[in-house]
C-alpha cells in the first residue's frame, strides 16, 4: 500500500497517557497480557461493559479518572515496560524470516481469508476458520514473516443469537459502528482509496481498511460505496449470505 496511509482518531488524554490511543489500534496488545491490563485496570466494571474495547473505553472514561491514574506508580511503570516493548517490537529487525528466510523480504505473502478471528471488539469471524486465520496473522507478526491478510469489512459483522419464546435460534444482525472499532480507512491524498472489480455487466467499487496486527497489516474490503448499487453495497455487509448469489460474489471479490 505504498504512497497511501491511515490515520488514527485522537483521544482527550494526558499527555503521559497519550500512547494509550495509539496502541488500541494495534492488535499486538490483544496477545500482551500487561498491554491489556493497561486499559482494564483504568475502569475493571467499564472494561467488562465494553466487551473490553480500548477505543470505546477511552472515549468514555471520566478525565478525572485518568488524572488519578498518572499518579499510580504501579501503573506508571506498567505503561513505560509495555511501549517499551511495543517500540522494541515493531522496530526489530532481526526476525526469525530475516535470519532463516531473507528472500521473503521481496515477496510478500498474501493471505486470503472470508473470515479473521482476532478479538471479540472486531467481530468479523464466526468460528474456528477465522481464529486460526488470525492466529495466522498474528504468529507472521512475531515472526517476521511478510504476510499481508485480505478479508471484508463486514458492516453487520456476526450475528448475535436469542432463543424465541417457542424455543427457535433467531439471528441478530446489528450494523458495526466503524468508528468504535480497532481499523482505519486507508486514504490517498486525504480521500479514501477504491479498488475496483470487473465483473460480466458492470465494474464494483471496494473501499479499503486496515487493521494493524502487530507488524502484520490486514486490509479489509467494503463494498458500502457511493456509486455501488444498493444490492452491491451490501455484499460485504455480512459474513456467509444464505443468498448463494452474494456468497458466491463475495468468493470472486476476494478473488
Amino acid at each position: 500500500m505504498n504512497n497511501f496511509l491511515t490515520q488514527s482518531p485522537s483521544f482527550d488524554l494526558p499527555k503521559k497517557l497519550s500512547r494509550l490511543g495509539d496502541l488500541a489500534y494495534n492488535l499486538w496488545w490483544t496477545w500482551q497480557p500487561e498491554a491489556m491490563r493497561l486499559y482494564s485496570q483504568l475502569d475493571r466494571a467499564m472494561w467488562e461493559r465494553l466487551n473490553h474495547n480500548p477505543i470505546r473505553m477511552l472515549h468514555e472514561i471520566k478525565r478525572a479518572r485518568l488524572n488519578e491514574i498518572l499518579k499510580d506508580k504501579d501503573y506508571m511503570d506498567s505503561y513505560r515496560r509495555v511501549f517499551e516493548d511495543f517500540d522494541a517490537y515493531m522496530a526489530y529487525k532481526d526476525t526469525w524470516a530475516h535470519r532463516t528466510q531473507p528472500e521473503l523480504a521481496q515477496h510478500p505473502i498474501a493471505y486470503f481469508s472470508m473470515e479473521f478471528g482476532l478479538h471479540e471488539t472486531l467481530p468479523i469471524y464466526s468460528g474456528g476458520l477465522g481464529v486460526l486465520a488470525g492466529d495466522h496473522l498474528k504468529e507472521a507478526s512475531d515472526l517476521g514473516l511478510p504476510l499481508i491478510g485480505i478479508g471484508f469489512m463486514y458492516a453487520q459483522g456476526y450475528f448475535s443469537q436469542r432463543i424465541t419464546e417457542d424455543g427457535w435460534q433467531e439471528a441478530l444482525n446489528n450494523f458495526l459502528s466503524f468508528p468504535e472499532l480497532p481499523v482505519l480507512q486507508v486514504l490517498k491524498d486525504g480521500e479514501p482509496v477504491t479498488v475496483e472489480v470487473e465483473f460480466p455487466d458492470r465494474n464494483l467499487a471496494l473501499h479499503v481498511w486496515e487493521v494493524r496486527v502487530g507488524r502484520t497489516p490486514l486490509y479489509l474490503l467494503d463494498s458500502n460505496v457511493e456509486g455501488n448499487s444498493d444490492y452491491d453495497r451490501l455484499l460485504t455487509a455480512r459474513l456467509y449470505w444464505s443468498d448463494l448469489d452474494r456468497r458466491i460474489m463475495q468468493e470472486v471479490l476476494l478473488g
